[in-house]
């Protein structure tokens, strides 16, 4: 069985909404889906999970969230070579330069991304909502 930590931040409910149906996709792949506040992961819980969602909105200047999860995420980079994650989140602006900032960031760091990353242009719709599930169904894959 894959056991997955999701990890987000959510200002608005908006990344949360999309970390939900991620979870939906999890469960109905036969996967279990933790969730993890973003504060509190860090490098030495890697080795308990199969798989990893981790999802930011954007915020300032098209940049992750920068005192909570951008924290957290630099101090895993150093320990995501070959492991299997997603990237997800929402933005209210911009064009989602954010999202591939982060993606190349994380393959940089040699993570394996499983699926394309999913953005939300605001509060997500049914395709985010979907695509967000297929997450979840492809890192039990």
């Amino acid at each position: 069985m894959n056991k997955i930590a999701v990890i987000y931040y959510s200002g608005t409910g908006n990344t949360e909404a999309m970390a939900n149906a991620l979870i939906e996709g999890v469960k109905s792949s036969g996967g279990t889906a933790v969730i993890i506040q973003a504060g509190i992961f860090s490098a030495d819980m890697l080795d308990s999970y199969d798989g990893f969602a981790f999802g930011c909105p954007a915020m300032g200047s098209e940049g992750l969230e920068d005192e909570v999860f951008e924290p957290m995420f630099e101090g895993l980079l150093p320990h995501l070579s070959g492991r299997k994650l997603v990237l997800f989140g929402s933005y209210g602006w911009g064009d989602g330069q954010w999202m591939e900032d982060w993606k190349q960031t994380a393959l940089d760091a040699g993570a394996q991304l499983l699926a394309s990353p999913v953005i939300a242009l605001d509060s997500p719709d049914e395709e985010a909502l979907s695509a967000s599930r297929e997450l979840g169904v492809a890192l039990c894959s």
